[in-house]
């Protein structure tokens, strides 16, 4: 195993597609940065949080979000020697999953458009080393301009990303476009719920739990943007239409944790 800055590249059996002008590429790395000033601001967002992001997830969720990212790799039907892709991957954890679910022969691409998340990843993946993790690629990028050619993956899961993404509609595009025909996406988020009963409950917790704990670690702001950017998000019907609308043939959305989250499956 290589030091954790050498672990963040691509392979070399992935074809890159070409990019458009305004993107980069950094010689010696998988690096395609989006120049917009929102998706700027988000990805420093995601790196400010990176060294607490995990420890927090577990005590805001109970440890409950293991156990629907267990559901959102289930849900992905992946199976051994499958070459898959976890989008927005942050510190690895659907990636780990994944990797123990294709084996040897399969491929994991962790992609993610914050170096300091990836690092952490890499990291995670030296101390809690398991054979079947030489199958992971850290992959910095940009969710909008995926360096993959058409029909690549077997499977994409993409877990508390797609709300973060700039442009939702061109992700949701690039996701199917990179997936084989027949095969499926699964999106884990947070759920913009329409009963406002479950939407109060969201909001009072993320006010009166989220925001004080984090503030314990010099994160009020940042996690006050969970509160917004769930608000802007879309509906699960909403997600249904985004889906069909990008190509998918069938796309179905699921309440989790008492419709607190949500996790769309997709179908190409």
């Amino acid at each position: 195993m290589g030091t954790v800055s050498a672990a963040i590249s691509i392979s070399a059996a992935a074809a890159v597609v070409s990019r458009p002008a305004g993107r980069r590429r950094h010689r010696g790395s998988a690096s395609f940065r989006c120049s917009t000033s929102a998706a700027g601001e988000r990805q420093a967002l995601f790196s400010r949080i990176a060294p607490v992001y995990d420890h927090l997830n577990d005590v805001l969720s109970l440890g409950q979000h293991r156990t629907w990212k267990r559901i959102c790799v289930s849900w992905s039907r992946v199976k051994k020697g499958d070459r898959v892709l976890d989008l927005c991957c942050g510190s690895g954890d659907l990636a780990f999953l994944l990797s123990q679910k294709v084996g040897l022969d399969g491929e994991v691409m962790a992609v993610d458009f914050s170096r300091q998340q990836l690092h952490t990843a890499a990291y995670r993946q030296e101390q809690r080393w398991k054979l079947c993790y030489k199958n992971i690629k850290w992959i910095e990028g940009d969710a909008l301009y995926l360096p993959f050619t058409d029909c690549y993956f077997d499977a994409v899961t993409v877990g508390y990303g797609l709300r973060n993404v700039v442009d939702k509609s061109r992700a949701m595009q690039e996701i199917f476009r990179v997936l084989k025909p027949g095969s499926r996406a699964s999106i884990l988020d947070f759920n913009k719920s329409s009963s406002l009963f479950t939407a109060s409950l969201q909001s009072w917790a993320i006010d009166n739990v989220v925001v004080p704990l984090a503030s314990g670690y010099g994160l009020t702001e940042e996690y006050k943007y969970l509160k917004s950017s769930i608000s802007q998000y879309l509906t699960g019907e909403e997600l249904e239409k985004l889906a069909k609308e990008a190509g998918f043939s069938v796309a179905k959305h699921y309440e989790l944790g008492g419709g607190l989250m949500g996790n769309l499956v997709a179908t190409r």
